[in-house]
């Protein structure tokens, strides 16, 4: 690990220090990363700059299912085409940017913001389950897709157990996915497949 007395800059220190603080990012890569973009024109790193600047400013969550948007509603939601009434319950935004990979997968989502995690100091007030609920008629299917490790199962029982009572349809994935695999890392084919033949939740 290089001192932060050994930096010919403190510009380049203060780079290396921001770039590493991203997660799976050391500070070797981070000065890696610095360096490569200390040799691109000005005017290209301002630009990247600029854009990262502007996710605190520029992107916004979508009221209706938590998605990041650039409004009050995202895209997905705003599409009269998409089926409402079939709601695929994920973790995280890069969760419904893979199943959207897929292109088997046609009604909306809601993105809870994590999974129930004691050890992580993450319960269920901390996630949008709340809202969720709200969103819910007897019309309404619900697709548990999370993740089958003990956290995801804890969150999809504890999800179900508040949902069971008005009359909706509650599916999960099938299991083509294996035991604890998170849905960023399955292949298209196989999450796509796990969509279409998603299977009655049975706690």
């Amino acid at each position: 690990m290089i001192s932060p007395d050994n930096y010919p800059s403190t510009a380049l220190r203060d780079a290396v220090e921001a770039i590493s603080s991203l997660p799976g990012v050391g500070s070797r890569s981070a000065l890696r990363l610095a360096l490569h973009l200390l040799k691109q024109p000005a005017d290209k790193i301002h630009r990247f700059a600029a854009a990262v600047d502007n996710l605190a400013e520029g992107v916004h969550y979508c009221k209706t299912c938590m998605m990041v948007a650039d409004g009050d509603q995202c895209s997905i939601c705003a599409d009269s085409r998409r089926d409402h009434d079939t709601i695929c319950v994920v973790e995280s935004v890069r969760d419904v940017m893979s199943i959207e990979a897929t292109g088997q997968y046609h009604g909306v989502y809601h993105v809870l913001g994590g999974i129930i995690s004691p050890i992580g100091g993450v319960g269920p007030s901390d996630l949008t389950i709340k809202q969720l609920v709200e969103r819910i008629g007897p019309s309404t299917e619900v697709i548990l897709a999370l993740s089958g490790d003990v956290e995801g199962e804890t969150t999809a029982f504890y999800i179900y157990r508040q949902i069971e009572g008005l009359g909706c349809r509650v599916t999960t994935l099938a299991r083509g996915l294996g035991f604890g695999d998170e849905l960023e890392y399955a292949d298209a084919l196989t999450l796509g497949r796990s969509i279409v033949n998603r299977q009655i939740f049975k706690p």
